[in-house]
């Protein structure tokens, strides 16, 4: 029996997620103290060409996931797709709207970045704990750890670091904050991970139960 309690909650949480770590991902970018690595990529990308910064997250996107697709003879998930396309449109959405403060000194630039750190992790996890599909450079990150064996810590660090070095070539901005990004995303995500997994999960055992004792 298709739960579709489940389905509805799975997109929600999708897409609250996704909004979530778009909005950390922009006051990282207003803090003005650095980048991930990855959006350093990024911002380089829009510093050196007509693109928007979102718009340099959904061409990065498209082409990993063409990678991946040509790596594993099939079709990207639903959420793939969808995570490559809002994360872009949210991303330069909240950088045009007047919702992202700015920082006046260096303890009001900090306390931005912290803040937007928190939530680029929060929001990663929320998504990701859906299930609906892993982002496009988490799925090359998966393919290459399935295809060639290599660990999956030593994937991300060398796709990071490529990712920072053309990105700081494109002019990308790197600073203290693509240090303190780099550190603490990882537990931040994990942790958020594993928290609503559990929680969605908890959820909807919660509703099978409910159903059995409606059934009878």
């Amino acid at each position: 029996m298709i739960n579709y309690r489940r389905i509805i909650l799975q997109w929600v949480i999708f897409f609250v997620g996704i909004m979530v770590m778009s909005y950390g991902i922009v006051l990282t970018i207003v803090a003005n103290l650095g980048v991930s690595p990855w959006d350093v990529f990024h911002l380089g990308l829009a510093n050196t060409t007509p693109l928007t910064p979102g718009m340099a997250v959904q061409v990065t996107g498209i082409i990993i996931v063409i990678i991946v697709c040509f790596l594993m003879k099939r079709y990207p998930q639903i959420g793939t797709i969808l995570n490559m396309i809002f994360v872009g449109v949210f991303i330069d959405v909240f950088l045009l709207l007047p919702v992202t403060p700015t920082g006046e000194n260096l303890f009001q630039q900090l306390a931005i970045l912290v803040i937007g750190t928190v939530l680029f992790g929060v929001g990663a996890g929320i998504y990701i704990s859906s299930n609906l599909g892993a982002g496009p450079r988490d799925g090359l990150v998966l393919v290459l750890n399935i295809k060639k064996g290599w660990s999956i810590g030593r994937i991300k660090t060398v796709m990071e670091l490529s990712a920072l070095g053309f990105g700081a070539l494109l002019g990308g901005p790197v600073g203290v904050g693509t240090v303190i990004i780099s550190l603490t995303i990882g537990p931040i995500m994990g942790f958020n991970i594993e928290y609503w997994k559990g929680l969605l999960g908890k959820y909807t055992e919660e509703v099978k139960s409910n159903e059995v004792v409606n059934e009878r």
